[in-house]
């Protein structure tokens, strides 16, 4: 009889993939918004950075997706 050994990233991976893809598509999302949208003058503190938009962004999305999450 053999032992299947699981990994624990791959684990982590699979039982956390729709908060991950959330966090992905949120972070396209949010640096599209600022490339073609953005703020002129610098004063909006989210969308006047590219690093900020894109945590932002990543973050909100990650926290949608997980809503959808399967107990």
């Amino acid at each position: 009889m053999e032992i299947k050994k699981t990994d624990d990233k791959t684990d982590f991976l699979r039982n956390n993939r729709i908060t991950i893809a959330g966090a992905m598509v949120g972070a396209i999302v949010a640096y599209l918004y600022y490339y073609f949208v953005g703020c002129a003058n610098g004063t909006c503190v989210i969308t006047s950075n590219p690093w900020i938009s894109t945590s932002y962004g990543a973050m909100m999305g990650g926290l949608l997706f997980s809503m959808f999450k399967k107990e």
